[in-house]
C-alpha cells in the first residue's frame, strides 16, 4: 500500500507501507544509468590518467548497487553501507556519499518507514564522519545534502504518482465492475417484469385456446384472448416505457389491488372455478407500497391456478389490521399434474422476494389437499418505486 493511502489510515503518525515493484521504464532507466556509468568506470582503469584501479572497482562496486534496488531495498542500502565502509579506508569517503545522496530516491521510492529513517539517521552520521577531518567538507556537505534532498524529493513524487495510477487504475476497474453489474441487474429486472406482465396474459391465452373447439364455450374464450392480448399488449408497452427511462402514460394500471382481484376473479370463473372473494381491497389502510405487491402476488397467484388448479372452489381473502395486511389465495390441487401448460418456475421465488424485501412474510404450500399462498405485509411498508415493483 503506498504513501497517501497509509497517510489515510493511520492517525496521526507517519507510516510508510510498501509501495510496490518498480514500473518496466523505472527498471530500464536504472539499469541503463548502471550500464553506463560501470562502462565509464570500466574505460578509467585502462587510461592512463584514471583515477586507478582500486578506486574504479569500488566506483564500480558502489555503482552495481544500485541493481540491487530492483529486487531489495533492504539488502541494496546494506551493501552501499558496506561499500561505503571500504571507501572511507581507501578514499575518505566523497565518492560514497555521493552515490548514498543519490540512493536517497531509491529508498524513498522503495523504502518502508523502517528502512527510511535508518537511511536518513545513517546518511547524516556518514556525512559527520566524512566531514570530519576534512576542512573543505562544510561545502561539500553541503552540496551532498542539496544532492540527497533532491533524490528523495524526485523518488517520493515518483512514489506519489505510481500510487495515484495505481489507485486510478483500481477505481475505474471497480466503476467498470459497478457498471457491469448494473447492467445485469437490469437485464434481470426486466426479465422479472415481462415474467410478470406477460406470463399471466399468456397463460389465459393458452388455456382459452384449448377451449376454441367447444361450441358453447367459444364466444367466451374467444372474449378472453382478445382481453388477454390486449392487455399483454399495455403491459409491454408499460415495461418498455419503464425500460425507457422510466413510464409514463401507462403507469397508472399498475398497483391496482381492487382490479388486481376483479380481474382475477373473472379469469379464474372463466376457467370454470367458483371464486370466492373476501375483504375489502379498497380499505384506505393498504399502502400504495403494500398495494403494489399484493397485486402483483394477486396476478402471479392467478397464473398459477390458471396453470396448475384441479377442480373446486378458489378463495381469495384480504384482512387488514391496524398493524399489517395479510392475503390468502386458495386454490385446489389437481389429481394428475397439469402438463399442457409450460411453466418458467420462477413465481414463487418473484413473490417471495417482492413480499421479504418489504420485511413482510410469505408462504406457499400444499394444505389438507389444496394450494395456499399466504402473505402477510406491514401496514407501514416502507414505499418503492413503481419502477422496482
Amino acid at each position: 500500500m503506498a504513501f497517501g493511502r497509509s497517510l489515510r489510515e493511520s492517525v496521526g503518525s507517519f507510516e510508510l507501507t510498501h509501495a510496490g515493484a518498480l514500473s518496466a521504464l523505472e527498471r530500464m532507466s536504472i539499469l541503463v544509468v548502471v550500464a553506463g556509468v560501470i562502462l565509464v568506470d570500466i574505460f578509467g582503469i585502462f587510461m592512463a590518467d584514471g583515477p586507478g584501479i582500486v578506486p574504479s572497482l569500488l566506483s564500480i562496486a558502489t555503482t552495481s548497487i544500485f541493481a540491487l534496488y530492483l529486487w531489495s531495498p533492504w539488502f541494496a542500502t546494506a551493501s552501499l553501507v558496506v561499500v561505503f565502509v571500504l571507501t572511507i579506508v581507501v578514499e575518505g569517503g566523497s565518492p560514497a556519499i555521493f552515490a548514498a545522496s543519490i540512493a536517497a530516491g531509491m529508498v524513498m521510492r522503495l523504502g518502508r518507514t523502517a528502512l527510511i529513517l535508518s537511511y536518513v539517521g545513517a546518511f547524516l552520521v556518514a556525512t559527520a564522519i566524512a566531514a570530519f577531518g576534512n576542512a573543505n567538507a562544510p561545502v561539500d556537505i553541503g552540496i551532498y545534502l542539496i544532492v540527497a534532498t533532491m533524490s528523495g524529493a524526485i523518488g517520493f513524487a515518483l512514489r506519489i504518482a505510481l500510487d495515484k495510477g495505481r489507485r486510478l487504475e483500481s477505481e475505474l476497474a471497480e466503476q467498470a465492475e459497478r457498471e457491469h453489474e448494473a447492467v445485469l441487474a437490469e437485464r434481470r429486472w426486466i426479465a422479472g417484469e415481462l415474467h410478470d406482465s406477460i406470463a399471466h396474459q399468456l397463460t389465459v391465452v393458452a388455456l382459452h385456446a384449448q377451449m376454441l373447439d367447444d361450441a358453447e364455450k367459444r364466444p367466451a374464450s374467444q372474449e378472453a384472448i382478445r382481453a388477454a392480448v390486449k392487455s399483454a399488449m399495455t403491459d409491454l408497452r408499460f415495461v418498455i416505457e419503464l425500460a425507457d427511462d422510466g413510464p409514463r402514460a401507462s403507469a397508472a394500471h399498475i398497483g391496482d389491488l381492487d382490479a388486481a382481484i376483479e380481474e382475477a376473479r373473472e379469469e379464474i370463473a372463466s376457467a370454470g372455478h367458483d371464486v370466492l372473494c373476501e375483504g375489502d381491497p379498497q380499505d384506505e389502510r393498504i399502502s400504495r407500497s403494500a398495494e403494489i405487491i399484493l397485486a402483483r402476488i394477486m396476478r402471479e397467484s392467478a397464473t398459477n391456478i390458471l396453470k396448475h388448479a384441479g377442480p373446486g372452489g378458489v378463495r381469495i381473502r384480504l384482512d387488514v389490521g391496524e398493524d399489517w395486511i395479510a392475503l390468502l389465495v386458495s386454490s385446489p390441487l389437481p389429481d394428475v399434474p397439469r402438463r399442457d401448460l409450460p411453466s418458467s418456475h420462477t413465481g414463487l421465488s418473484r413473490m417471495a422476494e417482492r413480499v421479504l424485501g418489504a420485511t413482510g412474510e410469505f408462504t406457499a404450500g400444499a394444505v389438507d389437499g389444496r394450494w395456499e399462498v399466504a402473505v402477510r405485509l406491514p401496514t407501514a411498508t416502507p414505499d418503492q418505486s413503481p419502477v422496482m415493483s
